[in-house]
């Protein structure tokens, strides 16, 4: 039983970080920088939430007040960033916070831990690929005007998704073909190499931001604050909250709007912010992981809890809130901020291409970011013992290629037939499990480590620490009963993976896991 939580001897973790090759072949080639990481992090951080999530919680939810459910989120992101931040530099190794916790809190909870990251990652990327279909097609329909047949429209959902043929007729999908295509492509690019698939992301992040920094300084000059009233009973910055409403969702009573529901928007783009988590993933690729780690995870978490504040209040401050809860927010904001500015139609294509095409080239780095941090997470559990195979590192491209093939192939298949709404919901609650576990562990590494050399070390750990796990439980309490569940399923199924697999093969239980040279 006491074997159960055997932790992996701390020294010992960081020389495996420092090892200069695996069991199966060469080591993860060091090409990243602090830059590399900091655009690594806003490559995963920006997409989803601005291009689709932004829109969906304001008119379901939190109304105007989308704004402070951004900015709780953001605070609560702050406590964990600080926390991974002084984690990742004392233990820079590709395992993120399943690797903290194989230090801090023993092997069965690095299991869980590291099997919820699985969750998190590859449903994640699962979830951007199917919006980023939806972009796709809006780009080629509404922006180029090229109709789709019958037949193509039921290739871009999948068969529990429901499609308007062009008589009317509705009907159920086949196959999310586009949500594939691009998990391929970036399966490929990810196979390719590190130092490749970072300097792909860094071309699109200057892309991205620069149309959300467009959106922003355009659509600043026509903000109608009428349209952030959403309470005009009120008084202050309770204006923005729309009153509380009660009504029947999924056969249950639900309250929305109101603080209920800036608490419920504020789990909803939660999804938005696991971006800064993927860096510490990278951490045996990165030259300086000591150093370049905490300044990546913290730059990319500050940038874009910026961005998300001003976007939203931009957003909501062009178009009504109850006008957001379509699939391309951002197109309809757009459209609305060239209407008042009264430019002519001629400008409309420009614009609006060039806002989906941003939203395209956002989802595509969130979803190269989640693969990536999918990939290192089963490599380093692999390299435990606790997953088969998954560690061997491709010998030209110095890759952890079985783990990016078979993540490609789980993407590719269930992003084409899943919906949406089913593995969406399930990502937020798995990253919040993975901050909370992070958190506990900066408090236990302080008591069993104290001596330990903390290239960076968290302010005031004793409050900072303890805030983020309570901050991540609130948030676990606005998500649905049904999301409860499915965790529990999913985590029945990785027991049932650890104890017929990984008790047997665990490298630290049967005495070989010592750092290779």
């Amino acid at each position: 039983m006491n074997k159960l939580f055997i932790r992996k001897p701390f020294r010992q973790l960081v020389a495996e970080g420092d090892t200069s090759a695996t069991q199966s072949g060469p080591a993860l080639k060091r090409h990243l920088t602090a830059f590399n990481l900091t655009m690594l992090g806003v490559g995963g951080i920006i997409g989803a939430g601005i291009f689709s999530l932004t829109g969906i919680a304001a008119a379901n939810y939190a109304g105007p007040a989308i704004v402070f459910s951004f900015v709780i989120s953001g605070i609560l992101c702050a406590f964990a960033g600080l926390c991974y931040a002084e984690m990742a530099s004392m233990v820079p190794i590709a395992g993120s916070a399943y690797s903290y916790s194989y230090a801090t809190l023993g092997e069965l909870v690095a299991w869980i831990i590291g099997w919820d990251l699985i969750l998190e990652y590859a449903f994640g990327a699962i979830t951007v690929c199917e919006a980023w279909s939806g972009y796709a097609i809006s780009l080629i329909q509404k922006t180029f005007g090229f109709h789709l047949t019958d037949t193509m429209l039921q290739f871009t959902k999948g068969p529990w998704e429901t499609v308007t043929l062009s008589s009317g007729a509705v009907t159920h999908g086949i196959w999310n073909m586009p949500a594939s295509l691009i998990a391929l492509a970036v399966m490929m690019i990810l196979i390719k190499g590190i130092k490749e698939s970072a300097s792909v992301n860094n071309v699109i992040v200057v892309l991205k931001v620069t149309i959300v920094v467009v959106f922003i300084i355009l659509g600043w000059g026509v903000v109608d604050a009428h349209n952030w009233i959403a309470n005009p009973a009120a008084t202050g910055l309770m204006r923005w909250v729309p009153p509380a409403q009660h009504v029947m969702r999924d056969h249950h009573m639900t309250t929305i709007f109101g603080l209920p529901g800036v608490l419920t928007g504020a789990a909803v783009v939660f999804f938005a912010y696991i971006g800064f988590d993927a860096v510490s993933t990278a951490a045996q690729e990165t030259r300086n992981p000591q150093k370049d780690l905490p300044k990546g995870i913290l730059w990319s978490l500050v940038i874009c809890t910026i961005l998300y504040i001003l976007m939203a209040a931009v957003m909501t401050g062009v178009v009504h809130y109850t006008q957001l809860g379509v699939a391309d927010p951002v197109a309809v904001g757009i459209d609305k901020i060239i209407e008042l500015r009264h430019w002519p139609m001629a400008a409309k294509f420009p614009l609006g291409f060039s806002v989906k095409f941003g939203a395209l080239l956002g989802l595509t780095s969130v979803v190269l970011v989640l693969m990536l941090g999918q990939t290192r997470i089963i490599y380093t559990m692999a390299r435990d013992g606790l997953l088969p195979w998954f560690d061997r590192v491709h010998p030209k491209f110095q890759t952890p290629a079985n783990a990016t093939v078979v993540t490609g192939i789980f993407v590719l298949l269930l992003a084409g037939v899943m919906p949406l709404s089913l593995v969406g919901e399930l990502v937020s609650i798995g990253t919040l499990l993975a901050f909370s576990l992070v958190c506990i562990g900066v408090i236990v590494l302080r008591k069993i480590e104290p001596n330990e050399v903390r290239p960076f070390r968290v302010p005031a750990y004793q409050v900072v620490a303890p805030l983020g796990v309570v901050a991540c439980v609130w948030v676990m309490s606005g998500l649905p009963l049904d999301t409860w569940i499915r965790l529990v399923v999913w985590l029945i199924i990785g027991f049932v993976i650890y104890f017929t697999y990984g008790v047997k093969h665990s490298r630290l239980r049967n005495g070989s896991a010592k750092p290779q040279r």
